[in-house]
């Protein structure tokens, strides 16, 4: 009976979207993207596969499969670079109907953060330091000179605007010989052909340059260029001419790529009528011609799990042992297979869970308070009165309970349920409240 109402519940939610939309052969569950376009059909047709994806109007990918949540992304970065402020994290539903959310977890989560507790100051410049000697032994140069920054040094990362270097021009009162220096070689020259004849020998082609950059000086007398103004090539590696290709003949449509669903048939054309050679153009158009195929069967959907129940009375062969220090017993909880249809695969694992456990409901028991604990998520999840608690603990003496337990030989751990009548010292301030810094505003 569930069987067949999720099965309804899922060809409900199709037809109240069975219009044409682009189908996707791919949906991306970690960014909601789809991939590799097959082309637009109906979207009944399109999620007949249920790891296909469409989009619709609104461009928006959607996809094919029962819905559930995705994993959380990673914490994003924290909103200030120094002092507090808040890192957000979050997760998307996305598939056929909606996702269950027991736990009230939402979609969004946001926490405090705090890359450096102090915020970078600016420093001062110093005193310029003298200037250094001129660069040059002749005619113009460059001095420079050098400050610090410390009046005052800078804090937590700070510096001080501008340059600690300053340059200047310096003049030496003396001529420098100027020495001759070729120019760039200039272009190539054109060769005689375009193309080569097989079995003769390439054409030459020059290129010259000239020794004026700089010309050597007269008085006092530079150094003349070293080495030729002209030189001479062989133009090899002429292409031979071109052969452009053409096509041949278009082959028959294959058969259609998938045995379930929406899926492509192919066919082909070589570019062989004749095969381009040296270097001649390829076919023009394409070499590949696609239609979409519909084998009008449901691809399987595969189970997945819902999220756990909750745990069940810790009993002792169908009795309760509140306060029991040495009688443990069994908690159980179930989680149920949920939208396997079409021959999809059952959900992996386990349907029911089982824990050791002890009864505290209302046991008098001793402790004591623990440190503060971490600070909770920020809640709202945006704007300025976001705020964030963190607490105290009364650790109870729990130390009378065997714990590890021996079970066939293996050590568990048991847990303990139940609301003691929890004896701690009385403190003033059991929990701590604040607001969230910089939290980003609600949109």
């Amino acid at each position: 009976m569930l069987l067949w109402t999720v099965c309804c519940m899922l060809l409900a939610a199709q037809e109240s979207v069975s219009e044409k939309a682009q189908c996707y052969q791919s949906f991306n569950a970690q960014d909601g993207s789809c991939g590799l376009l097959l082309g637009e059909a109906e979207v009944d047709d399109c999620c007949l596969n249920p790891h296909y994806g469409y989009k619709g109007a609104d461009g928006v990918c959607q996809s094919c499969r029962p819905a559930s949540w995705t994993n959380w992304s990673l914490w994003g970065s924290c909103t200030t670079s120094c002092l507090e402020g808040v890192q957000q994290r979050q997760r998307f539903c996305y598939g056929l109907g909606n996702c269950s959310d027991t736990h009230k977890l939402g979609s969004l989560q946001t926490r405090s953060c705090e890359e450096s507790n102090c915020c970078p100051e600016q420093g001062g410049w110093a005193e310029w330091g003298q200037w250094q000697a001129c660069s040059v032994s002749c005619e113009m140069g460059q001095k420079r000179r050098e400050r610090t920054c410390s009046s005052p040094p800078p804090v937590c990362g700070g510096s001080c605007s501008g340059q600690n270097i300053d340059h200047a021009s310096c003049d030496t009162g003396k001529v420098c010989p100027v020495h001759g220096s070729w120019s760039d070689w200039g272009a190539w020259g054109p060769c005689g052909a375009s193309c080569t004849t097989e079995g003769s020998t390439p054409p030459q082609h020059y290129s010259s340059r000239s020794c004026n950059n700089p010309a050597p000086s007269i008085n006092p007398p530079g150094i003349v260029c070293p080495g030729p103004e002209k030189r001479e090539e062989l133009c090899v590696g002429l292409p031979y001419c071109a052969v452009p290709g053409g096509w041949g003949p278009w082959s028959a449509y294959s058969e259609c790529s998938v045995t379930c669903g929406l899926g492509q048939s192919v066919r082909t054309r070589p570019c062989d009528s004749p095969a381009p050679r040296h270097g001649g153009q390829f076919c023009p158009g394409d070499s590949i011609s696609t239609l979409i195929c519909n084998t009008h069967i449901h691809c399987p959907v595969n189970g997945q799990w819902s999220e756990w129940g909750e745990w069940s009375q810790c009993k002792r062969a169908g009795k309760t042992i509140t306060c029991k220090q040495y009688s443990q017993g069994i908690q159980r909880r179930w989680r149920t297979c949920e939208h396997m249809n079409w021959d999809g695969a059952v959900c992996p694992g386990s349907i029911e869970e089982h824990r050791l456990c002890y009864d505290i409901e209302n046991c008098r028991l001793y402790g004591n308070w623990s440190e503060w604990g971490t600070w909770g998520l920020c809640q709202p999840n945006c704007g300025s009165t976001a705020k964030k608690i963190r607490t105290r603990e009364c650790v109870l003496d729990l130390s009378k309970y065997t714990n590890p337990v021996m079970i066939n030989s293996k050590l568990e751990n048991a847990t303990f349920v139940g609301k003691p009548m929890a004896r701690c010292v009385r403190i003033q301030e059991k929990e701590m409240s604040a607001l969230c810094r910089n939290v980003p505003p609600c949109t």
